[in-house]
C-alpha cells in the first residue's frame, strides 16, 4: 500500500449516516479491478461521529486512510489536503453522499488507460436538485464563463480522475483562497468527459445552504477574473459622460431661459442613486482587497491534526 495505483479522496463533514454505505460501494467497484487502491477520508471538523466511523474502517481495512484536520477549513481546503497526501498515480475526488455514482470510476479508469490525464464527470440530468439550485447553478456557469478565463465546463463538479502529473501541477499553485473547479480547469491537460445522471443524497443533509453557495460563487468569480473591477471603470466613464452632457445642457438652458427653481426630490434621488453606485463599487474593490489581505498572510490552506498512515508507520 506504499504506492497504490488509485487514490480515492473523500472530504467529509458530518457524513456519519452515509460512510458505511459509501465505503461498501467503493469496495464493490474495486473488487474486480486489477489495481491497488487507497481510500482517503479527510475529516473536515465534523461535529458528529464521522471521525469515529472512518477510524473504525481504517482499523479493519488497510486500504483506508484517515486524515483528520484540526478544525473545519472548508471543502476546498479538505480536497487540497487529500490531493497533497494521496499516493496514487491517479486520484479520484468524490463526495461521500453518493450523488456522484461510484460506478463511473470504471469509466474514468478506461479513459485514463487511453492516455487522458483528466476525466471529468458531467451532469446531464440534475432533476434531483431543487429548481432554485438548478437555475442558480446555470446562471453561475454562464456568468463565470463569460468573464473568466479559463472557462469552467458546465455542470462539472469535483468528481473526476486526475493523473499524478496533474496533481503535481496543482501543487505549484500557491494561493490560500482556493476555488478548485477553476484550478482544475486552469492547469489544463488532455481531458475526457463522461456523462451521468445526478442521484439524490443517500443520507444526511448538505451543509451548503444558499448563503454559502452565494459566497462560493463570489469566490469563483473573483479568483479567476478581474472583470468586476473593469465593469466599475466603464460604469464610471459612462456616468461621467452623462453628467457632462447633462451639465452642459443645464448651462445652455440657463443662458437662454434663465435659472429654474431647483427640484429637491430630483436632487435627493440623484444623490442616493450615485451614493449607492459608489458603495457597490467599494464593495467590489473590498472583495478583491480582502483576497489580497488573506493571501499576504501566507497561512497554510489546512492543518492536519492526525494521519492514520503516519500513525501506522510509527507503530513498532
Amino acid at each position: 500500500m506504499n504506492k497504490p495505483d488509485i487514490s480515492v479522496v473523500c472530504p467529509c463533514h458530518n457524513e456519519q449516516d452515509v460512510i458505511p454505505r459509501f465505503f461498501a460501494e467503493i469496495e464493490k467497484i474495486f473488487f474486480d479491478l486489477p489495481y491497488s487502491y487507497e481510500i482517503i477520508f479527510i475529516n473536515d471538523g465534523s461535529t458528529d461521529t464521522t471521525l469515529d466511523e472512518i477510524n473504525s474502517l481504517s482499523k479493519i481495512h488497510k486500504q483506508v486512510r484517515v486524515i483528520n484536520l484540526s478544525r473545519n477549513f472548508g471543502k476546498e481546503a479538505a480536497l487540497t489536503a487529500g490531493l497533497d497526501l494521496a499516493k496514487g498515480e491517479a486520484i479520484i475526488p468524490i463526495d461521500a453522499d453518493l450523488q456522484d455514482p461510484p460506478e463511473l470510476i470504471r469509466d474514468f479508469i478506461r479513459e485514463w488507460q487511453k492516455g487522458f490525464d483528466v476525466v471529468v464527470a458531467k451532469r446531464v440530468d440534475r432533476s434531483t436538485d431543487t429548481f432554485s439550485k438548478r437555475v442558480t447553478a446555470n446562471l453561475f456557469y454562464r456568468f463565470h464563463n463569460s468573464i473568466a478565463h479559463p472557462e469552467i465546463p458546465d455542470n462539472v463538479g469535483d468528481f473526476r480522475l486526475i493523473s499524478r502529473r496533474v496533481v503535481t501541477a496543482i501543487q505549484l499553485l500557491p494561493e490560500n483562497q482556493r476555488f478548485m473547479k477553476g484550478i482544475f480547469s486552469w492547469v489544463g491537460f488532455k481531458t475526457s468527459v463522461v456523462e451521468y445522471t445526478r442521484q439524490p443524497r443517500a443520507a444526511g443533509e448538505t451543509s451548503f445552504n444558499g448563503w454559502r453557495l452565494w459566497n462560493f460563487a463570489l469566490e469563483g468569480i473573483t479568483s479567476f477574473s478581474t472583470a468586476p473591477l473593469r465593469i466599475w471603470l466603464y460604469l464610471g466613464v459612462i456616468v461621467s459622460l452623462i453628467a457632462f452632457v447633462y451639465g452642459s445642457a443645464i448651462i445652455i438652458r440657463t443662458m437662454w431661459h434663465g435659472v429654474d427653481l431647483p427640484g429637491y426630490a430630483s436632487i435627493l434621488s440623484a444623490v442616493l442613486f450615485f451614493g449607492g453606485i459608489q458603495l457597490i463599487g467599494l464593495g467590489v474593490m473590498g472583495e478583491y482587497i480582502g483576497r489580497i489581505y488573506m493571501e499576504t498572510k501566507g497561512r497554510p490552506v489546512y492543518i492536519v491534526e492526525s494521519d492514520s498512515d503516519a500513525e501506522q508507520n510509527d507503530t513498532p
